[in-house]
């Protein structure tokens, strides 16, 4: 479910570029603005995830 909205809000967002009427240079830039954003996501929830499993698994060879 989460990766179906994840597909859907991505395909949104560059359906929406597509439609824009605007210069490809401003197109550009909110593409790769967009991207970078998508990217940082990844990123940020990968380290989230990864610092609770040192946590976890630093709090079982402490016992």
């Amino acid at each position: 479910m989460a990766w179906g909205g994840f597909l859907l809000a991505v395909l949104a967002e560059y359906i929406g570029l597509y439609t824009l009427q605007e210069p490809f240079y401003v197109k550009g830039y909110y593409a790769i603005g967009g991207a970078f954003l998508i990217e940082a996501c990844l990123v940020l929830q990968k380290t989230i995830r990864d610092n609770e499993e040192d946590n976890l698994h630093g709090n079982e060879s402490e016992e």
